[in-house]
């Protein structure tokens, strides 16, 4: 897939014919509610199976091509290049897919084999309605390998609401965490959501496992005491964990993880014994356990926040730590880009020197945030979804612009009432960006918070970017 961003005067024929695809399938992949409508600046998926490629210092077409596994010549086909041997830094190369014409008696499983990938992935790239009938001659085109990640989505819906959400996205989750459960001071459980079985079921039937999650944390309570009468006492934290494997049998969950937040800094090392014994009981019922993360950048950072959270503490006795990588830009704090890819990388850069690589879940937030100008303390931001915010430019006539260093897009409008606002999302760019983040670091993989938010971009290129590992 390419992204391509709208430039001043663009219409979307334009844009489909210099890709030579078509109108429909560009408007039906990012979701455009009106075709003939673009904002200067949107981000847009061209539904294609090549790709972009930015020239390095030092590189050479011979060894793009080895990178890509395309010839020399078709990607001088694709460009039109005139002199292979003249490439310079920052020329942004097309690269064409690999394509594989069948031959007489090969099956779909002999040419994935042979190219090192599945295939459904091939299926899926190629639209093959019927996988049992390829013909002579066919050409297929074969996709890329990819990384395996594991992923996970936090959701709140309950009933229809969560059968429709979570069967969107089950098929490219490994688990779904259904934010259910709200710790007592005497150990007991609330259940936050109006009902949990349904997210359940319906992550299950696309082989999502089901993560139950425990907090203190609510949206009116910080929870720092709640965590305190929990963690100082032997018969509140063994109630807490009895309650914890009542529900995980008797629901169908796998795994649990565990979301204390705003735990009093005293109480660091009853946390990591609550969790040592937490994960010594379930292994041995055969359940997972993971932890939810605030985003620290050292292990003297301050702040209730976060020094109760001990990354290598974590990092030792968990199976695997989601890191809340996300909420910079507050909904009760001054304008600015929720997750920032500067400040994840510096979160990233103190998790990797402590916790092991394949254990870091790299947290993503699903929604944008739109404040009123000039910004006045305690004032709540909109909360909406990407697709919202990209409709909203569209509306009101803004040019999206892109900070390079958080990278992150962002606008200003002028509502009805003659008020200024500024909206900072997500889109293609940022997704492509975060997604980059997970190679380079080789994390374990993603979790999302939270489903609810249409963001149809991010899964396409979650799928263009990843192999996402399923277990059973």
């Amino acid at each position: 897939m390419i992204i391509h961003v709208v430039e001043r005067g663009e219409a979307l024929w334009q844009i489909a014919r210099r890709y030579q695809t078509s109108i429909q399938s560009i408007a039906e992949t990012n979701g455009l509610e009106d075709p003939s409508r673009l904002a200067v600046g949107q981000a847009l998926i061209i539904p294609i199976p090549d790709v972009l490629h930015t020239v390095r210092r030092g590189e050479a077409l011979w060894s793009i091509s080895q990178r890509y596994g395309v010839s020399i010549n078709a990607i001088i086909q694709a460009n039109a290049i005139a002199d292979p041997n003249v490439l310079y830094p920052g020329m942004v190369l097309r690269i064409p897919p690999i394509r594989h014409t069948v031959r007489v008696g090969e099956t779909l499983w002999q040419i994935a084999q042979g190219y090192g990938t599945t295939v459904p992935q091939i299926i899926r790239s190629n639209n093959l309605a019927n996988p049992n009938v390829i013909q002579i001659g066919m050409v297929l085109v074969i996709p890329r390998q990819k990384k395996v990640i594991e992923t996970n989505a936090f959701t709140y819906h309950s009933n229809e609401k969560a059968v429709q959400l979570v069967s969107e996205v089950a098929q490219d989750m490994t688990y779904i965490a259904p934010f259910a459960y709200v710790i007592q001071p005497d150990g007991s459980l609330v259940l936050y959501m109006q009902d949990d079985t349904d997210a359940i079921q319906a992550g299950l039937s696309e082989g999502a496992l089901p993560m139950m999650s425990i907090t203190n944390f609510t949206a009116t309570e910080a929870g720092e005491n709640i965590a305190h009468e929990v963690l100082a006492s032997s018969a509140n934290r063994e109630k807490l964990l009895a309650n914890i494997l009542d529900i995980m049998k008797n629901k169908g969950y796998r795994g649990l993880n565990i979301d204390f937040e705003n735990v009093l800094p005293a109480d660091r090392e009853l946390y990591n014994q609550f969790l040592q014994r937490t994960v010594d009981l379930l292994h041995r019922e055969g359940y997972f356990v993971s932890t939810s993360l605030a985003p620290k950048i050292s292990g003297e950072q301050k702040g209730l926040l976060y020094e109760a959270h001990d990354y290598p503490a974590h990092g030792r006795i968990a199976d695997f730590s989601v890191l809340m990588t996300y909420e910079w830009g507050y909904r009760l704090g001054p304008p600015m880009a929720v997750s920032p890819l500067n400040e994840i990388r510096r979160v990233l850069d103190y998790a990797v020197s402590v916790m092991p690589r394949d254990k870091i879940m790299m947290g993503f937030q699903l929604y944008a945030r739109d404040w009123i100008l000039p910004h006045e303390q305690g004032q709540e931001a909109e909360t909406y979804s990407p697709q919202e915010a990209v409709n909203r430019a569209i509306r009101y006539g803004a040019a999206i612009q892109y900070d390079q260093t958080a990278a992150s897009p962002y606008f200003y409008y002028k509502d009805e009432q003659g008020r200024q606002h500024v909206v900072w999302f997500e889109d293609a760019r940022s997704a492509q960006a975060k997604f980059d983040l997970v190679k380079e670091y080789n994390l374990r993989g993603i979790s999302y918070w939270v489903l609810g938010y249409p963001y149809p971009q991010n899964w396409l290129l979650l799928q263009d970017n990843f192999t996402i590992r399923k277990l059973r």
